[in-house]
């Protein structure tokens, strides 16, 4: 196995190489407007690292999210295409879930990255393997008394410590963390949890069809 996995959920830009036993090679980088600038050069430092080719590529795993909208699609459309050139399985998984993994925690918490708009993508797990919700949007307020008492792995504790005051690492993706859960995951014949590599927007985009505009074309 080789498994090239990618992720651009958050504003970290996060690629790691996987051989079914451990990580050969990863970087991340956090910048929130460059995720397409970055991308790519991080796959090929990461491939040139491990002193790999993209053609040994067996599998690819993805985060489908939930983040926002450009940045989320740069990682699946660079997956996807990826996946059509060589030929292998392209698996998605959930980017909290690669969070939680990181988090190596035995005890119930939450992880909640950054949303914008004042709000949090969050879910809540049993686990580092276990996640017990569907991933959702809220303002941390709104949630704060329901997830009072667990920790909160991801970037939402750090920019919202009055709502959850138990800020536990790491706070920001890897791919690296993606890629472990994923092979545990293909080693254990366990596909069915992967999710398909489409995007997790959990609500609408900013951009909107603007309203009453006016027709130019000819009647």
């Amino acid at each position: 196995m080789l498994l090239l996995a990618v992720d651009t959920a958050t504003p970290a830009v996060t690629v790691a190489l996987h051989d079914g036993v451990s990580v050969l090679a990863s970087e991340s980088q956090v910048d929130a407007r460059r995720h397409g600038e970055l991308l790519l050069p991080a796959v090929d430092r990461v491939f040139a690292e491990a002193g790999l080719a993209l053609g040994a590529v067996t599998d690819l795993v993805v985060g489908v999210g939930p983040g926002p909208y450009t940045g989320l699609r740069v990682g699946l459309v660079t997956a996807a295409a990826f996946g059509s050139t060589l030929g292998v399985p392209v698996h998605g998984l959930c980017t909290l879930d690669g969070l939680a993994y990181a988090a190596c925690l035995d005890e119930p918490f939450v992880v909640a990255t950054d949303a914008r708009r004042k709000e949090v993508y969050w879910a809540r797990y049993a686990d580092s393997r276990t996640r017990l919700t569907e991933p959702a949007v809220d303002r941390p307020a709104d949630i704060a008394a329901e997830l009072a008492g667990l920790p909160v792995v991801g970037a939402g504790g750090v920019l919202y410590p009055e709502a959850f005051p138990l800020a536990r690492e790491p706070e920001h993706q890897s791919a690296a963390a993606l890629a472990s859960l994923a092979a545990e995951r293909i080693a254990a014949g366990d596909t069915d949890a992967f999710l398909p590599a489409l995007p997790l927007y959990l609500r609408r985009p900013d951009a909107q069809v603007p309203k009453n505009y006016k027709v130019v074309t000819p009647k």
